[in-house]
C-alpha cells in the first residue's frame, strides 16, 4: 500500500477564472495505486473516447533517494477524474470526493504561500537556471577552446600546428588549402592570401651537397587564417 502523498492543488492564481484540476499523480495517491497504471487508465479511456485528452505538465518530485525531479502528470477536470476513479477502484470515491471539495475550498479562498514554501520555489528557479547556464556553457566550450588556442598561438604557425588545432591531419589541410587557393601545388601561398593577412611565409635556405645553396619556403597559417578555417569547416563549406 503506497502512503497517501501531499500535492499542490492546481488553484488558479487570485482572480483568475479557470477551474481547479487534479493531477493524475493525486489520484494514483488517493486510489493507492501505482501512477503509471493511473496514467494508462487515462489513456484507454480516451482512446475509447469516454473522456477528452488531458493536458500532460511536468511537475516537481523526489525520488527515493530525496533527489530533485520532474515527473510528467496528466491534468485532469473534475468529471473525468471521477470516470478515472471508477475505473480503478471505486471503493475510493469518497477520498476523490473529500479531495475535490478541498480544491474547491481552496479556489474560494486561495492558500497563502508559506515562507518556507516561497524558499523552497526559489531554490527550484535557482536551481533551473544554473542548469541552463551550465547547458550554455558546455554548448561553448569548444568554441571558447579554439578561441584560446588561437590567442595562445604565435602569429603564424606551421602547416602541421594549424592541423593539430583545427583537430586534423596535415595531408588533408593541404588538399583544401589547394583546393581553395590558398596555397599551390607545392604547398607555397599564394601572394593573395599573404595580403588579405590569412598567410605567412618563412624564406629559409639550406646546403644541397650537388647543387649547393638552396632556398625552402614554409607556408604559414595566420591566427586570422585559422578563424577563417574553421568557420568554413564549422559551417560545412570544405569538407
Amino acid at each position: 500500500m503506497q502512503q497517501q502523498q501531499d500535492h499542490a492543488p492546481t488553484a488558479p492564481a487570485i482572480g483568475a477564472a479557470a477551474e481547479p484540476t487534479m493531477s493524475s499523480r493525486e489520484i494514483a495517491d488517493l486510489v493507492e495505486s501505482r501512477h503509471d497504471s493511473v496514467k494508462r487508465t487515462v489513456e484507454r479511456l480516451v482512446e475509447r473516447g469516454v473522456i477528452v485528452q488531458p493536458p500532460m505538465v511536468d511537475e516537481p518530485d523526489t525520488d527515493a533517494m530525496g533527489r530533485s525531479r520532474s515527473t510528467q502528470v496528466y491534468r485532469l477536470c473534475k468529471r473525468d477524474s471521477y470516470i478515472v476513479v471508477a475505473q480503478l477502484s471505486p471503493e475510493f470515491t469518497a477520498r476523490l470526493v473529500d479531495r475535490w471539495e478541498e480544491l474547491e475550498r481552496q479556489v474560494r479562498q486561495p492558500v497563502q504561500e508559506t515562507p518556507e514554501a516561497l524558499a523552497f520555489r526559489a531554490m527550484q528557479v535557482m536551481y533551473a537556471t544554473m542548469e541552463q547556464q551550465k547547458a550554455q556553457l558546455l554548448e561553448a566550450m569548444p568554441k571558447v577552446a579554439f578561441a584560446d588556442s588561437v590567442t595562445e598561438a604565435p602569429d603564424a604557425i606551421s602547416l602541421a600546428q594549424a592541423a593539430k588545432i583545427l583537430d586534423t591531419g596535415r595531408n588533408r589541410l593541404c588538399a583544401v588549402l589547394r583546393k581553395e587557393g590558398w596555397i599551390t601545388r607545392t604547398n607555397e601561398p599564394y601572394q593573395r592570401r599573404i595580403t588579405e593577412g590569412l598567410m605567412d611565409v618563412k624564406i629559409g635556405s639550406w646546403e644541397h651537397p650537388e647543387k649547393g645553396l638552396q632556398r625552402s619556403v614554409t607556408a604559414l597559417v595566420t591566427g586570422k587564417g585559422l578563424q577563417r578555417l574553421r568557420a568554413m569547416l564549422d559551417h560545412g563549406t570544405i569538407q
